[in-house]
């Protein structure tokens, strides 16, 4: 059976997905080096794959990419070592999703496929919240169109610039407060609830916001790196699908089939 290799490349990391049809059968995090080689990142996924203790037959791939010099790296790769090009998400591509903001080209390749597969596969209207170094709110309506997004600080960027900014701090692990209480009694409780219950204010007031503009019955959709810290101490979440940006990717190429 012919199986697909996915890439999302951001700028810390590089997320590789292997679907076989509509399922995804493996996936892996790696860091990302701009100065890597094709060579370099062959062997890296090599080892993983050989690793999964399973034979796939790759008959194309994917690509969405926010680091540019990037898409020349893996495709060389592709090329190299599968005897394909991948499909690169961006212009001149079906993306199965209307875009309705002021700039269709600012918005990213992870973000279209996020929205896709949110309203493929869980429905529209929806709040797509990627928790990734960058906390990204993506609105999609109840005709299935992205209309936009807010951008906001992710957790470690906040606690980063917290302790930069106040040398005498104690750098805490990311954790509720230990009693749970927002009232720290002690620094690193006081710090513990700052970061993380703020944050998590953060999250549940913009929910609220943007359900003021799409509607109560929006589903809020959870996907990115630091998923579990923030669902656990929220009930806004509906759905949590770490992979999201993977099956919307796999949706895009289904779409471009015809392509390859």
């Amino acid at each position: 059976m012919s199986s697909l290799l996915v890439f999302d490349i951001g700028n810390q990391h590089i997320n590789i997905g292997v679907f076989e049809k509509d399922a995804l059968r493996a996936s892996w995090r790696i860091s990302t080096r701009v100065e890597g080689t094709p060579d370099e990142y062959a062997v890296l996924l090599r080892t993983l794959l050989r690793q999964s203790k399973q034979e796939y037959a790759f008959g194309g791939g994917i690509i969405a990419s926010s680091v540019p010099p990037m898409i020349a790296t893996f495709t060389e790769l592709c090329r190299a070592e599968f005897g394909w090009t991948p499909l690169v998400v961006g212009s001149g591509i079906k993306t199965g999703i209307k875009i309705r903001t002021d700039n269709p080209r600012e918005v990213g390749a992870d973000r279209v496929a996020n929205a896709l597969a949110a309203k493929t596969l869980h429905g529209a209207p929806a709040i797509v919240i990627d928790f990734s170094p960058i906390t990204i709110f993506d609105a999609v309506n109840a005709q299935g169109e992205y209309i936009g997004s807010a951008i906001a600080p992710g957790l470690n960027i906040s606690a980063d610039a917290l302790f930069r900014s106040a040398a005498q701090l104690l750098r805490v692990e990311l954790a509720p407060p230990h009693p749970e209480s927002p009232i720290g009694k002690n620094t690193i409780n006081a710090l513990r609830s700052g970061l993380v219950y703020g944050y998590v204010s953060m999250v549940e007031g913009m929910v609220a916001r943007f359900q003021k503009e799409l509607g109560r019955e929006a589903k809020v959709i959870a996907t990115g790196e630091q998923i579990t810290l923030v669902t656990t101490e929220t009930r806004v979440v509906d759905v949590i699908d770490e992979q999201l940006t993977l099956r919307g990717l796999q949706l895009i190429y289904e779409l471009n089939r015809d392509k390859r």
